[in-house]
């Protein structure tokens, strides 16, 4: 059976994910940046949070935790290598590792880059993909502590899930990330086309997360960076993919 998938704006540009399976009523949480909209969200559905998803440390996306788990009783899922800066875990696990919720199967993706310790989940029966600030709307983290090659290489893993994978990213920077993109592929078709989209969103005041994977290989230019007509676009057609990319982050960084 399909799991019931939910976004949750929170902050003030933070998403945070709910996904349910109705047969035995299990709700998990994917990252809890604040209390009050994930708790509103639960208690308009009547449903009760089992399990607490974390991608990475960042304040902004742990902060809702502990209350989260002393209301709910929830069961707090993390990455082993990143424990010490997480909030207590009671399953700690690594890229590679596979675990169960709401009856599914999670598969564990190491993500380095943003941070050491970044980790994704896989959610087939959801259709989705819990990338957090790893892969995001047209975009991808800061390199606050890793460095391009392992972030590069960390987006290649998400680039490499089906096309119709859902990318549920942690913050609602797509317009902003669409300037960017345009700046250095302003003749990307796809590109321009997605933009009206996101205009159109954010004017109805819906968020623009998740995207489709097929959607973010065609027009996110940090999924790009081996693309040869982009290389050429940036004066980059002979460089290293590792290179191009790390060119894309840097412009990015002083856009």
């Amino acid at each position: 059976m399909p799991l019931d998938l939910i976004t949750v704006p929170c902050r003030v540009d933070n998403y945070a994910f709910l996904i349910h399976e109705s047969a035995t009523g299990q709700t998990a949480l994917i990252d809890a940046p604040e209390v009050a909209p994930i708790e509103a969200a639960l208690e308009e559905r009547g449903w009760t949070l089992t399990d607490i998803l974390i991608t990475h440390h960042h304040d902004d996306h742990i902060a809702g935790v502990d209350a989260l788990r002393a209301k709910y009783g929830a069961r707090v899922i993390g990455g082993a290598d990143d424990a010490l800066r997480l909030p207590r875990l009671d399953l700690e696990v690594a890229g590679g590792d596979t675990f169960t919720t709401c009856g599914a199967e999670v598969s564990v993706i190491d993500v380095p880059g943003h941070t050491v310790g970044h980790i994704a989940f896989d959610v087939p029966a959801a259709n989705a993909v819990f990338t957090a600030d790893s892969l995001m709307a047209l975009g991808c983290g800061r390199l606050f502590e890793g460095t391009a090659a392992q972030m590069w290489d960390s987006l290649k893993k998400l680039r490499a899930l089906p096309a119709e994978r859902l990318v549920c990213s942690g913050h609602e920077y797509t317009a902003s990330n669409l300037r960017f993109a345009l700046s250095i592929d302003p003749d990307n078709r796809d590109l321009i086309l997605r933009g009206e989209e996101i205009a159109a969103a954010r004017a109805q005041g819906r968020p623009t997360v998740p995207s489709t994977l097929d959607v973010e290989r065609r027009t996110n230019p940090f999924l790009r960076a081996d693309n040869p007509v982009l290389k050429a676009a940036m004066n980059m057609a002979n460089a290293t993919d590792t290179d191009v990319f790390a060119e894309i982050r840097g412009r990015k960084d002083r856009f």
